[in-house]
């Protein structure tokens, strides 16, 4: 996709915001960590650059810094923030600290007939500021765009260059024509065209599969039924349909009714070569006596590679694809470098060497909401792209302590009648994720007029755009009180309903 944008990601927390707005906006991007090489950047063919924000001083030793080729490549930039006292600096101006910090709204006007806030109120607007240095003096050539009460130089602009610099946050909500502004940069500024769509990437997503993936290979996708790895299926079945095989393995440890619907949709509507295995009882044997989660998912990811390369080795596969998204492609190559590990879950890159098998990532230019697109695009059901995801392990980590196999009947269940009553109250699709977890514990209850001493179900709900965090959905009370109500009625040993009103962080989604 060449005459995008190439984002230089200083660390900040909203570079992933500024790539999804642009997008939004009709035009294709890629992050980049703000020190790449420029022939790493320019291999995509940007029209314009945008240097984002980050926690750094420019003064600070070791500051990161771009490649002065980027910024020498003659192209429209649009420096944010850190990016607008990285091209002060490095033009001549001059950028200080120790003034007061500003973090939060302020209210900002702009110049008259500067072209990045073409349309904007003139008698300005709010903007979201996060910052601790600041441009005291602008290099020269340059002019003042904007201003605040307490900041003289709040935006900065070369025309002749094609250089425009904010030191607000125009990707966040909290800044009012953010857009717009975007929007003349990326159009009135830049010169750049509207034409990244979804129709757009599946059919030149097509066409490279095909040419990638000429006579002699063979492809196999292990499908779960969740967004991405539907995607990625119905991409190649519409590619490559003859060299493709999906492989779904039934764990067990599956939500109700999960493997008659994959193989209604792959199978019956798509008519694809689906090959299912049913390995429950190998997976239930060896999580036999096993508590701990990070064990629990170690042992689930290990016999998964088995029971899927049991199943591949008839077929000759030459490939192997996986549903890897952008964000996950980001986080492995973050300026910021690689988080800590909280739990074992599918990494970028994170294929056995036993598998002997190139890698195919038809996703990992996407960020999730673009995936649900392309998945209608494909013609795929409703309840597949609306799906809630759903965790590699199963139903294993939302069962806190040892997996058995009467814990996975009473949880299924109650997850089943939890997310029924959600889609049945039209709540469901304002969820992220929502799910329930059976905990190690019994309580004393009254049920006709006996004592029992039964299970707790804990309910989690969270709303999210990218599960990097998330917040807890409020759930109005009438309708907690309707669901424990059904839950205590309809699922035989659960005797009391709890739910979960914890953030992440510090929580994670998953309670293991």
């Amino acid at each position: 996709m060449r005459g995008g944008v190439a984002i230089l990601d200083f660390g900040s927390q909203y570079s992933q915001l500024i790539a999804r707005t642009v997008r939004e906006l009709g035009v294709y991007c890629e992050l980049f960590p703000g020190n790449a090489r420029a022939s790493t950047v320019m291999r995509m063919g940007p029209g314009a650059v945008i240097l984002s924000g980050g926690p750094s001083s420019v003064y600070d030793e070791g500051a990161p810094m771009p490649d002065p080729a980027v910024l020498e490549a003659g192209l429209p930039v649009l420096g944010v923030c850190y990016g607008m006292q990285l091209i002060a600096l490095s033009e001549g101006g001059r950028v200080e600290g120790g003034h007061r910090r500003e973090f939060g709204p302020s209210r900002l006007v702009p110049v008259p007939d500067s072209p990045l806030f073409a349309g904007t109120p003139a008698e300005g607007f709010q903007a979201w500021m996060s910052h601790g240095d600041r441009v005291v003096e602008i290099p020269p050539g340059y002019s003042v765009c904007a201003s605040t009460g307490s900041l003289p130089v709040a935006a900065m602009e070369n025309r002749a260059l094609r250089r425009f610099c904010v030191q607000f946050h125009p990707e966040v909500r909290h800044t009012e024509n953010g857009r717009l502004i975007l929007s003349n940069f990326l159009f009135g500024i830049a010169g750049l065209s509207a034409d990244w769509s979804m129709s757009a990437f599946r059919s030149s997503c097509v066409e490279g599969l095909r040419s990638s993936l000429g006579s002699g290979t063979h492809v196999v996708l292990g499908l779960s039924g969740g967004v991405d790895s539907s995607v990625v299926a119905a991409l190649l079945h519409e590619a490559i349909p003859s060299r493709f095989t999906p492989i779904f393995v039934d764990t067990g440890l599956l939500r109700a009714g999960e493997r008659e619907a994959v193989e209604a949709t792959f199978r019956g509507h798509f008519g694809m070569n689906l090959i299912t295995r049913d390995a429950s009882r190998l997976f239930l044997d060896a999580l036999e006596g096993v508590t701990d989660p990070e064990r629990k998912r170690k042992i689930i990811g290990a016999k998964f590679i088995e029971v899927f390369q049991e199943a591949a080795a008839p077929l000759g596969a030459t490939h192997l694809a996986q549903g890897t998204l952008y964000p996950d492609v980001i986080e492995s190559v973050s300026f910021k470098g690689p988080s800590a590990t909280i739990k074992s879950h599918h990494n970028v890159g994170g294929l056995p060497d036993s598998l002997h098998m190139k890698l195919v990532e038809p996703l990992r230019e996407l960020f999730k909401d673009e995936v649900r697109c392309l998945g209608r695009e494909l013609g795929l059901p409703p309840e597949i792209i609306g799906r809630h995801p759903f965790p590699g392990p199963g139903l294993a980590v939302r069962i806190l302590g040892e997996v058995v196999e009467e814990d996975l009947e009473t949880l299924r269940e109650a997850d089943a009648v939890f997310i029924d009553y959600l889609r049945r109250n039209g709540l469901y699709d304002s969820i992220w994720q929502a799910f329930a977890v059976l905990l190690p514990v019994r309580t004393v209850g009254v049920m006709g007029d006996c004592r029992t001493y039964d299970r707790v179900i804990a309910l989690r709900a969270v709303t999210s755009t990218d599960g990097m965090t998330a917040d807890w959905f409020r759930m109005p009370p009438e309708h907690l009180a309707a669901i424990s109500a059904e839950m205590v009625n309809r699922v035989r040993g659960v005797n009391r309903v709890v739910y979960d009103i914890s953030s992440k962080p510090p929580s994670t989604i998953e309670w293991e």
